[in-house]
């Protein structure tokens, strides 16, 4: 792949200095790992600011009004996804050596040339679902080479072609727009908000919280991070905490190790931002916000948007005793550069897909009176499935029921299926017989998986070419279902993915949940 694609536009000025040795050598002060810290402390921030809102927000008004605005709107050039109706916010952790409370962190270099420059080592996505009853952060390693679109300069605002890079090259030199945008057209998800937040603004933020208490196995005593504590518990302030998630030499060194403990931190920093103890005394709680509001930056529309706010704080709220799950970008070393550089592994894209397509708000039970018989919601394991080719586009069908049995559907059949006048199908349709009354059940299970979802219609279409389904990978089991419908899923122009319900064991193995982290000595 083309490192640079051709045009008259001026290459993007080179990032920051990069402070840390090569990856498997890298003994440094841990630069990149404090911005994992920052970027996932801003979803306690984002939520808890806006506690005032649930408990009376006149009393707090005047402290919305220090959230510092950034519009950036008109930075972003390329084509946008889809709004799915669920809330994405990109959380960002900026190392600014902007103002007196960040020069002094960063590297030597960046300070030698008066402090300029700015990156964020890691990126994070606040996703809410639709029904705003699901979170999932996801982590995006600054290590990661990926495509970078086309992005307007964030000083010049002159456009700077495609380039393949690290990931977080695109905030330095395209501010939060192109970040943006370089997510969006990776993953295909639609970015509604930012939140970002500085050092200083990460220091006020765990003072304000009256600190956070962490459990070490082993003592620290680190140079590089300054920082010295004991076995068993501490309790840290703002400046100890940064020089906590700043730590590298600890444990065995590696970056999953760091990630879990950070990830840690950021569930102690939401619980005790939502504790009743805060939530009860006003004082505390005015302190907080009052910090929180001052430390972060946003786009207007969500500053301004209180509703929003409480959206995100009510999800918050309730997810605290659920858990929230954080997830990391599954990766592979990058060919080009394995001992320092990451790219991401196939399985990343059934993660996005999953986000994607949590497009389904939870629709009104229909009342007792409109049918006598029960209803019966069997599960994608016990939906057999004949998956038919209604478009023009050869291997349709088995690349379809492939994702389909991944998700745990029994497909049975493969085949084609000729649409009047021999054009291809232009909307996906789902058929069931019209003689099985559990039928429209079990096509309903099937509609919702698939995107867009197709309205279940009584009564089968013909199938030509059909032939038994085979997978390499799963046994479909469908002999176990006898006795079952099988329901026809015919595939249409329209059609985009099969919803990812179940995440590969990659995704899952680099997932925790916040809930099961409080009391653990790392």
């Amino acid at each position: 792949m083309a490192r640079r694609a051709a045009g008259s536009a001026p290459p993007p000025p080179p990032p920051p200095d990069d402070d840390r040795p090569p990856r498997g050598h890298r003994g440094g002060d841990g630069q990149g790992n404090k911005m994992r810290v920052l970027a996932w402390v801003s979803i306690g921030v984002t939520s808890l600011m806006v506690a005032g809102a649930l408990t009376g927000y006149v009393v707090y008004r005047d402290a919305f009004g220090n959230i510092k605005q950034k519009s950036i709107n008109n930075d972003i050039i390329n084509p946008r996804p889809v709004d799915t109706g669920a809330l994405n916010v990109l959380l960002v952790g900026s190392d600014t050596r902007a103002g007196d409370g960040n020069a002094k962190y960063g590297a030597e270099t960046a300070r030698q040339v008066g402090g300029g420059g700015k990156r964020t080592d890691t990126i994070i996505l606040l996703h809410i679902s639709p029904d705003r009853d699901q979170a999932r952060l996801i982590s995006f390693p600054r290590d990661s080479m990926v495509q970078i679109p086309k992005c307007k300069n964030e000083t010049t605002k002159q456009e700077m072609p495609p380039r393949r890079d690290m990931i977080n090259s695109a905030y330095n030199s395209g501010g939060v727009a192109c970040t943006i945008s370089t997510l969006e057209t990776l993953t295909g998800i639609r970015v509604n908000h930012f939140v970002e937040v500085d050092f200083s603004g990460f220091k006020n933020i765990v003072d304000a919280l009256g600190g956070i208490e962490i459990c070490l196995q082993n003592g620290v005593n680190d140079k590089a991070s300054k920082l010295v504590l004991p076995p068993g518990k501490s309790l840290l302030n703002g400046e100890k905490a940064l020089g906590y998630v700043r730590l590298r030499k600890y444990g065995d060194g590696s970056d999953l190790q760091r990630i879990r403990r950070q990830q840690i931190f950021l569930s102690k920093v939401i619980a005790k931002a939502t504790s009743s103890e805060l939530m009860t005394d006003v004082g505390k709680l005015r302190d907080f916000i009052t910090a929180a509001a001052g430390s972060v930056t946003m786009d207007p529309a969500l500053a301004n948007d209180t509703q929003k706010l409480i959206d995100i704080a009510m999800s918050t709220k309730q997810l605290t005793a659920k858990g929230v799950e954080l997830t990391t970008v599954p990766v592979l070393p990058d060919p080009e550069n394995p001992e320092a550089r990451v790219v991401w592994a196939p399985d990343a894209e059934k993660l996005f897909t999953a986000i994607k397509t949590d497009t389904e708000v939870t629709e009104p039970s229909p009342s007792a009176s409109a049918s006598s018989k029960p209803k019966v919601t069997p599960k994608p394991e016990q939906v057999r499935v004949q998956v038919l080719n209604g478009t023009k586009t050869v291997g349709k069908a088995g690349e379809v029921a492939d994702q389909l049995a991944e998700q745990g559907f029994k497909v049975v059949e493969v085949g084609n299926y000729e649409a009047p006048g021999g054009a291809s199908l232009a909307k996906s349709e789902v058929h069931y017989a019209k003689s099985i009354e559990t039928a429209p059940d079990y096509a309903g299970v099937l509609a919702k998986a698939v995107v867009p979802k197709p309205s279940p219609a009584s009564g089968k279409v013909k199938a030509t070419a059909a032939q038994p389904y085979t997978s390499a990978t799963s046994d479909t089991g469908a002999a176990k279902l006898k006795g079952t419908p099988v329901i026809q899923f015919v595939i249409g122009e329209d059609f985009d993915s099969v919803k990812v319900s179940k995440l590969p064991d990659s995704v899952e193995q680099s997932s925790i949940n916040a809930s099961e982290q409080k009391n653990v000595c790392t």
